[in-house]
């Protein structure tokens, strides 16, 4: 098919608003799928997609489409996630189109993803066509979305299809809109090869499978194609597009999106954004990649038994081959063994990630508090990286410590805003400005450290907002704070696996709330056990263990009291000579108990 005829879309918008059922009747309104496989959530092909109903993975599928003009188009479409975590799918996506349908809700309007992803899309300069959905529903407001996309978003309103994804109304003027108003792609015509790279799978009969779009050039099997980044060569074994599931073909040619199988086997061989071209005629220069993706949140990530360590090895290196924002790498602790440092994009990102090591590869891990990375300037004026607080220097070396914050944008109603304010100082955050939007919503515009929204702070924008308050946040650089390591000493030993750095204003409150967690998890000794909260030399917070008591003068009945009083001095005594020479043995299970609660 000619490649003015091929239209390369895809669709975008807040969590939630019905991208992956319009998906599904687009496929039923060209006939990609018979009606024997339809089902809902089609695209979203991981058990825990289907579970949450979220979308994590973006998924590509090719349709062809006779439209009104009698003419037969091919239809490459991109289903992409909506949450905050998964941006970055969104725009690798985004990068292998010339255009995207934005969905918009009909009954909850432009919503803080809405507005995140319409700039991702303005940066690719792709051709917007904003699309109205749920129009069924009885609370639906076609005039307040048109105003809103008017007003927030500076779309053209007329533009706006209604439809309703769930009933099927307006599914075939969705496609006209796409065949008459998304540009079709271009090629430069030289006679190079070049297909970017924008996702890969790691298949563990077929090796490497990669998901490309091919801006020039064609592919056919046998070739010999080479990938510009890492200039490794290899020959196409198999290739094809998705209809949805993969279907081989002879060729693809310019503005196809589909995949390729060379022979590729480890996982670090292929790097996402990369550019494909031909060995014997490589192209002068590579494409334009996609911006390089930085973890934000890290968290230690341990096998429950130490034997796991070699396989969860391997299993981290295939999750990171079909997801470019996760990384990797060993790390050592004296409490948990051997593991590895792990950064993500945020804690959704994290938790699918450790549910993923669990249910695909069957492995039982623990994690560590999530953190962030830290810049510190020493007295020498030496600047370190600090992604775990076991290796912060101490303190009497420490000039400062500057911590990341992020621009959040709050989207709420107008009722909770003070409840909202007072979320935000609490976690350390200034509102900038508030923006009115309409008659019931407001945009907060505020600043905040990402450690103070790690783990909570979704949770209680929800609860304020009775689950209409939405978020986005972008990384805003680094913020000098007062900031300070707190370690947990159990029975005068130190364990690094607790160890945080924290605000020094919220440094007791924590220490207090961990000493009383671990005190209910930690077994009896036969002597007391302390357990502090200490910075530096000084201790901030202490919980004790009693100790256990055997009834050493259980054989003795009646006679005289000084009998009794000798067992139990010799009692004391032991228990004097067992806590100078005393370890305290921590079970796994402590670990995991208090790791799981915080």
């Amino acid at each position: 098919m000619s490649i003015e005829r091929t239209r390369n879309f895809s669709i975008i918008a807040h969590i939630d608003h019905g991208k992956t059922t319009l998906s599904d009747r687009l496929l039923e309104a060209t006939q990609t799928i018979t009606v024997r496989q339809q089902q809902d959530q089609l695209l979203d092909s991981m058990d825990l997609e289907r579970e949450r109903g979220i979308t994590i993975k973006a998924h590509p599928v090719c349709m062809n489409y006779k439209a009104k003009d009698g003419l037969v188009y091919k239809l490459n479409l991109l289903d992409t996630p909506g949450h905050v975590d998964f941006s970055y799918e969104v725009s690798r996506s985004l990068a292998a189109c010339e255009g995207a349908l934005l969905l918009v809700d009909a009954s909850q309007g432009v919503e803080a993803q809405t507005v995140a992803n319409l700039n991702l899309a303005m940066q690719q300069n792709l051709r917007v066509i904003p699309i109205i959905n749920k129009i069924d529903l009885p609370s639906a407001d076609l005039d307040k979305v048109k105003k809103q996309l008017e007003e927030i978003l500076q779309l053209p309103s007329e533009e706006a299809v209604p439809a309703s994804a769930k009933m099927g109304i307006g599914i075939t003027d969705i496609l006209e809109a796409v065949v008459a108003l998304i540009p079709p792609p271009t090629d430069p015509g030289d006679g190079y090869l070049r297909a970017s790279v924008f996702d890969s799978i790691f298949d563990p009969y077929r090796g490497v499978v990669s998901y490309i779009r091919v801006i020039s050039g064609t592919i056919v099997r046998g070739q010999k194609v080479r990938l510009m980044a890492s200039g490794n060569d290899s020959e196409i074994k198999d290739l094809g597009t998705f209809r949805p599931k993969m279907v081989a073909c002879d060729k693809l040619e310019a503005g196809d999106v589909g995949y390729i199988i060379a022979n590729v086997k480890t996982t670090a061989d292929v790097k996402i954004g990369d550019t494909l071209t031909e060995s014997r005629k490589p192209a002068p220069e590579p494409l334009p990649g996609f911006k390089e993706i930085h973890p934000l949140v890290f968290s230690g990530i341990y096998p429950v038994s130490t034997d796991d360590f070699e396989a969860l090895k391997l299993a981290v290196g295939k999750l990171q081959i079909n997801d470019a924002a996760f990384t990797f790498m060993a790390e050592s602790s004296a409490a948990l063994g051997f593991g590895f440092r792990c950064g993500f994009l945020g804690l959704l990102h994290m938790e699918i990630i450790q549910e993923r090591l669990r249910r695909e590869f069957n492995m039982d891990v623990i994690s560590t508090y999530p953190s962030v990375i830290y810049e510190v300037r020493k007295t020498d004026g030496t600047e370190l990286l600090v992604d775990n607080p076991t290796f912060l220097p101490p303190a009497n070396e420490i000039d400062e410590i500057r911590e990341p914050v992020v621009k959040v944008f709050i989207m709420i109603p107008n009722e909770h805003i003070g409840d909202m304010m007072q979320l935000v100082m609490e976690k350390r955050g200034q509102v900038n400005n508030t923006e009115t939007l309409d008659d019931r919503r407001v945009l907060l515009h505020t600043v905040m450290p990402l450690n103070e929204i790690l783990v909570d702070f979704n949770d209680k924008m929800k609860s304020i907002t009775r689950g209409y308050g939405s978020m986005d946040y972008e990384h805003a650089g680094y913020k000098v704070d007062d900031l300070v390591k707190m370690d947990i000493l159990i029975a005068g030993d130190h364990v690094d696996a607790f160890s945080c750095i924290v605000h020094r204003g919220k440094a007791e409150s924590r220490g207090r709330a961990l000493c009383a967690k671990l005190k209910e998890v930690i077994p009896q000794q036969l002597f007391v056990v302390a357990i502090q909260a200490a910075i530096g030399a000084k201790f901030i917070a202490r919980e004790s263990i009693s100790a256990l008591r055997k009834d050493v003068t259980a054989k003795c009945y009646g006679g005289d009291i000084s009998r009794k009083r000798k067992l139990l001095d010799k009692q004391k005594e032991g228990k004097k000579r067992m806590k100078a020479i005393g370890r305290v043995n921590i079970p796994q299970e402590a670990f995991i108990e208090v790791l799981k609660n915080n």
